[in-house]
């Protein structure tokens, strides 16, 4: 928009241009339609209401961002970030926590009618891709992937100057697209189990169950090699991707919770605590809840075998306290809804058992390292406002050292938002133990020994 006033004081105010305007009304009757047929209870004409729906979405989304950066040079702009409501926990940002929260709460606590609305309306689509009716499930698995999509555009308009972060944001939203969205659907379609490639033990932690085995193993014909899948991508793939590439293999490239984060939460990264009482919370937490998934698992294994014998139902009680306080109330009431107040990675950073083994690798077995040239470092501090890890990048960048931390998850927007080029993903070419020794250890030459 073309700023025609002298006034400093005054200046227009920031998404108003006419194309902005209409292209937040064409997504906000879209959303509108959704929220009216869930209120209502009753879905009229549900394809054609579907098809309108996303499509108005898609269409305002695709509009505005087009709006929003294509008319500006690339980089990165985050100018205003601290004093928009939405992003600053002003009133918008807290009205949207709690419409998250609510809807989290009504997809897991409460019954399936309460969604009768919407599954109305996605049943066309269930039954097109499954050749089954619509649940509360598969409407959440819908619009979880519709927001990947739709606002993974929005980040790769954003980021267009950065070839990493393009790659990363086509990779997040394959996986979430085939691997977790359309691939279960087949599998259902064909009468398989329906199974999630792209979540492994811990994370799932009903991969890892004699339950789990039990089921697959004598589904069908082919299910038992999803559950060997599973046990090699936990027990083989992950160390050694991890060991080459870091932790950002799984949590920036293929996780759908780590998609989630990056797309529909980027607006958000920058509010995540980087205070040093909020890493130690950090850490107790999420290597509480790695303990409590191994004890978990390891009591329904020894229960197995015991036929029972082993505390009785202790260990199935305890499975579904897990299920409830982790695995729904955490990871997607909290996880999600707390994005506008705690930033996009709420669950990563303090509760997700996989990310926290992941972490340990990276930090004790990994080539993976964030190096920096600390004598072009200015201490802007851009690096460490948008980590949505909560590391404060910029104490590393000061002195010079390389960022080893087992909670970065590889995103790269550290070095991308910064203005000197002081921040470099890299793999070195010895594991972190490796390097930590040579530091430690004086070399000395055998003809100074001699002199001495």
């Amino acid at each position: 928009m073309k700023d025609t006033s002298l006034s400093v004081a005054t200046p227009n105010p920031s998404l108003t241009s006419g194309k902005q305007k209409l292209a937040l009304a064409v997504a906000g009757i879209g959303v509108l339609l959704l929220l009216i047929t869930w209120a209502s209870g009753h879905a009229f004409s549900p394809l054609l209401l579907l098809l309108t729906s996303l499509g108005l979405m898609s269409a305002g989304v695709w509009l505005f961002v087009r709006e929003e950066y294509l008319r500006r040079p690339e980089g990165i702009k985050n100018n205003g970030v601290w004093f928009k409501s939405l992003s600053a926990r002003g009133v918008w940002g807290w009205l949207a926590a709690i419409v998250l929260t609510g809807f989290y709460t009504v997809l897991y606590f409460f019954p399936e009618g309460w969604l009768g609305g919407l599954t109305q309306v996605f049943d066309p689509l269930s039954r097109g891709l499954r050749k089954m009716p619509a649940d509360k499930w598969f409407v959440y698995g819908s619009l979880y992937t519709f927001s990947i999509l739709a606002l993974g555009v929005k980040f790769i308009y954003k980021y267009r100057h950065s070839r990493y972060q393009l790659l990363r944001t086509v990779s997040v939203m394959f996986f979430q697209l085939g691997f977790a969205y359309l691939i279960p659907a087949f599998l259902q379609l064909m009468q398989q189990p329906e199974y999630y490639f792209t979540y492994f033990w811990p994370l799932k932690d009903y991969y890892g169950s004699p339950s789990a085995v039990r089921y697959y193993g004598s589904a069908t014909s082919i299910s038992v090699y999803f559950i060997i899948f599973s046990a090699l991508m936990t027990f083989v793939a992950t160390p050694v991707l991890t060991y080459f590439l870091g932790k950002r293999w799984y949590c920036s490239w293929v996780c759908g919770c780590g998609g989630l984060a990056e797309t529909a939460g980027d607006p958000f990264r920058h509010l995540s605590d980087k205070s040093l009482r909020a890493w130690r919370i950090e850490r107790w937490m999420i290597h509480s809840v790695l303990v409590a998934v191994v004890l978990l698992t390891g009591l329904l294994w020894l229960n197995s075998w015991q036929k029972g014998g082993v505390l009785g139902s202790f260990s199935q009680t305890y499975s579904a306290i897990y299920g409830y306080l982790i695995g729904m109330a955490f990871s997607g009431v909290v996880g999600v809804g707390f994005y506008p107040l705690m930033g996009s990675r709420v669950w990563c950073r303090f509760g997700c058992p996989m990310a926290a083994i992941l972490g340990i690798l990276q930090k004790k077995k990994s080539k993976f390292r964030i190096t920096t040239n600390g004598g072009q470092c200015i201490s802007c501090g851009n690096c460490s406002t948008y980590c949505e890890m909560g590391i404060d990048v910029r104490h590393y960048a000061q002195r010079g050292q390389d960022v080893v931390r087992a909670s970065c998850v590889g995103c790269g927007i550290c070095a991308a938002v910064c203005p000197r080029g002081v921040l470099r993903l890299e793999g070195a070419s010895a594991d972190v133990g490796q390097r930590t020794q040579a530091t430690r250890t004086v070399h000395i030459k055998l003809e100074d020994v001699k002199i001495l």
